[in-house]
């Protein structure tokens, strides 16, 4: 590149806008189960930063957590795509899906461990200020990180998108730290009215702070750009919606900044 044409790339396009996202693949341990995710941040910010962990939907550790990393990466945060199936492993089909989840939830002390670990790992990653640590979670990860905040783990922030809310624990008064927002389809076959007032009664009993939003018309796994393809080759109510999409994430964007300062 000639000298005139890096000086007007200089001066059209600031530095900031040059840097890159960096991705890595981790590896870590929770027992005698080797974890594989995927770490995302912007190697041109100098200071340390918050560290937010992602997880996934019940189609394991894929490219569409990861993806979500590395757009928070590109917001200034450093974010761990978690894995909480182990060893990195994936379903192509809802029944191994199903089962791969169900194995995950019917433990939900090992869930907490796995949780822990990857949480553990962020926080002594180089670019995060370890007190400053946030979770979000899609469907499966949804419910996850719900129940990572009903047992009380130092979390500032937990969002759920298209989760599921039942839960055998119900927070307790006094235990969640982490405020939390739930975003919902309100045309979602798998969340039932009676779960959202269950929800809504256990946070209020439970004086946690929190919102709800139900977005009109939107069906599982509205966030998700790959819904309506695996919804039409498996005949399951999936779809992307845009619309509460784009919504969703910026109704997190301005949580975070609210509660980071950004």
């Amino acid at each position: 590149m000639n000298r005139f044409v890096l000086t007007w790339v200089m001066c059209c396009f600031p530095l900031t806008a040059l840097s890159a996202v960096v991705g890595e693949e981790v590896v870590y341990q929770q027992g005698d189960t080797r974890m594989k995710g995927y770490l995302a941040y912007d190697d041109a910010i100098q200071e340390k930063r918050p560290g937010i962990l992602v997880v996934h939907e019940w189609w394991g550790h894929n490219a569409y957590a990861r993806s979500r990393s590395k757009q928070l990466a590109a917001m200034g945060y450093t974010a761990l795509a978690v894995d909480m199936y182990g060893d990195g492993k994936q379903a192509d089909h809802p029944k191994d899906a199903g089962r791969f989840a169900g194995e995950v939830k019917k433990n939900m002390e090992t869930a907490s461990a796995r949780f822990q670990a990857a949480m553990d790992l962020l926080s002594v990653h180089q670019t995060v200020a370890a007190s400053d640590i946030s979770a979000i979670g899609y469907c499966f990860g949804g419910g996850m990180v719900l129940e990572m905040a009903r047992r009380g783990l130092d979390l500032d922030l937990v969002s759920s998108f298209h989760g599921s809310l039942p839960t055998s624990t119900p927070a307790a008064k006094g235990v969640v730290k982490a405020e939390v927002l739930v975003f919902n389809g309100a045309d979602d076959p798998f969340v039932k009215p009676e779960h959202i007032e269950a929800f809504k009664a256990e946070m209020d009993q439970a004086g946690v702070k929190y919102s709800f939003t139900n977005y009109p018309g939107a069906k599982h796994s509205f966030t998700n750009p790959e819904a309506d393809k695996f919804g039409n080759k498996f005949d399951l109510l999936l779809q992307y919606d845009p619309s509460a999409d784009k919504q969703s994430w910026q109704a997190l964007t301005q949580a975070l900044d609210g509660i980071y300062g950004k």
